[in-house]
């Protein structure tokens, strides 16, 4: 198996979750003859790409040296759906190209065959991320975290939290402390590269703040939790009572919110939740999530959540039910990568 990845970050991912298992490479530039030249080198029997990885001369290439493409876990947002509209009769190209579109939703499936994919290319397979679980070391891993933070503060956590979203939460923690004292803010920033920049925003604002990184434990004075580590944020869902997924108050489509919800939480995040539409709804729909439009709003329900036990379990509970009654995605995408000849 031949991964590639697009940013240093992904690679990381790979090399943590695999090691030498797998082979890496970073994703050539989608010029043709840089692609031609790398399929040679890779050979690969199928071409298998997640949910919006649309390569065109990738693809077209595919097909003229007969590699089936299997688009899995596909997603096609009304702002993805514009753009690639302007492209017209290109754009068809590209997607016929691909042998098998697996899609999450019937709302995608409206969106592909817009964009040109025929009916016959298409499975409605659902969601991968319905498919998450976690080894039962990443729970033992939870209950020694939680000791190092404090066994019985009130804990939220803001997770994948983007560029210029971090002051949105700051100013919902500072007035959720003005409530709730002792509690305690587990803030995850999306990317690596921006730990110490959150740390000194973090220090401007007041808060005292304890790093992951510094393995100490937490006292009453420390306010904020820093996740400056990698791949350990399942660890970090499971150690919070509430969870505010992020990318979501700033326009850049929102994170998953599948994860926090398979641990039973109940989840919050802004309106910005194109890339995560269709799930995002369903949260909603089962009272499992709710949305909120700004830091004060965001502030108010962690007070809720937080002050109300059977409130935040029963909002939860619908979360963990809702994972559980659509896993199955992942066994159909097989079924349909093991077909393709």
């Amino acid at each position: 198996i031949v991964f590639s990845t697009t940013t240093p970050t992904g690679a990381e991912r790979v090399k943590l979750l695999y090691g030498n298992d797998v082979i890496h490479y970073y994703f050539p530039y989608d010029i043709p003859f840089v692609i031609k030249r790398w399929l040679k080198q890779v050979r690969p029997e199928k071409l298998i790409m997640m949910e919006t990885e649309i390569w065109p001369n990738l693809l077209i290439t595919c097909q003229e040296d007969h590699i089936p493409a299997i688009l899995a876990n596909g997603r096609l947002s009304e702002k993805s759906l514009r753009g690639y509209l302007r492209f017209g009769r290109f754009a068809r190209k590209v997607f016929q190209s691909i042998r098998v579109v697996a899609v999450q939703s019937m709302d995608d499936a409206e969106r592909f065959k817009q964009v040109g994919v025929r009916p016959d290319q298409m499975e409605v397979t659902g969601s991968v991320k319905f498919d998450v679980s976690q080894p039962a070391v990443v729970r033992e891993q939870a209950e020694a975290m939680r000791r190092l933070i404090g066994t019985g503060r009130p804990v939220w956590i803001a997770a994948s939290t983007r560029e210029g979203e971090e002051e949105a939460v700051l100013a919902a923690h500072a007035r959720v402390c003005e409530k709730i004292p002792e509690a305690l803010l587990i803030l995850v920033p999306r990317h690596p590269e921006r730990f110490d920049k959150i740390a000194q925003f973090c220090e401007q604002r007041g808060f005292t703040l304890m790093r992951r990184s510094s393995n100490r434990a937490c006292t009453t004075e420390h306010k904020i939790f820093l996740g400056d580590s990698m791949g350990e944020l399942p660890m970090m869902y499971q150690v919070a009572d509430v969870a505010f997924v992020g990318g979501s108050l700033v326009d850049t489509g929102g994170q998953n919110v599948l994860e926090p919800a398979s641990f039973g939480l109940p989840v919050l995040f802004g309106p910005s939740m194109y890339n995560f539409a269709t799930i995002s709804e369903m949260l909603l729909c089962e009272q499992a999530a709710l949305r909120v439009d700004d830091a004060l709003a965001l502030a108010d329900q962690v007070i809720a959540w937080l002050s109300d036990a059977s409130e935040r379990a029963k909002n939860g509970e619908n979360s963990r039910r809702l994972v559980e009654e659509n896993r199955g995605a992942t066994e159909k995408l097989v079924a349909l990568i093991s077909a393709l000849d």
